[in-house]
């Protein structure tokens, strides 16, 4: 996957997440529904940021790219801060 795709697919989510918040205002999903869909939203978010970070790091340290793996959601989620 490029920096293009990353990019992009990041913005696909953003747009997800506002979509989100505003149909539980507008009453058109419950609050139970949009905590659920945006906790997973901000996960793949957290995995994908994760990973466009990574890949420019190597590229800077003359690393291929392409050779970045994604790690795991669950992996991303437990980095400490």
């Amino acid at each position: 996957m490029d920096e293009k795709t990353l990019i992009h697919q990041i913005s696909t989510l953003v747009d997800e997440e506002h979509k989100l918040r505003t149909q539980v205002q507008a009453g058109k999903i419950t609050e139970q529904e949009e905590h659920e869909r945006l906790r997973a939203v901000e996960e793949h978010l957290d995995q994908l940021w994760d990973l466009l970070r990574r890949r420019r790091a190597a590229k800077l340290q003359g690393v291929a790219p392409d050779e970045v793996e994604a790690h795991s959601i669950d992996e991303v989620e437990r980095y400490l801060q």
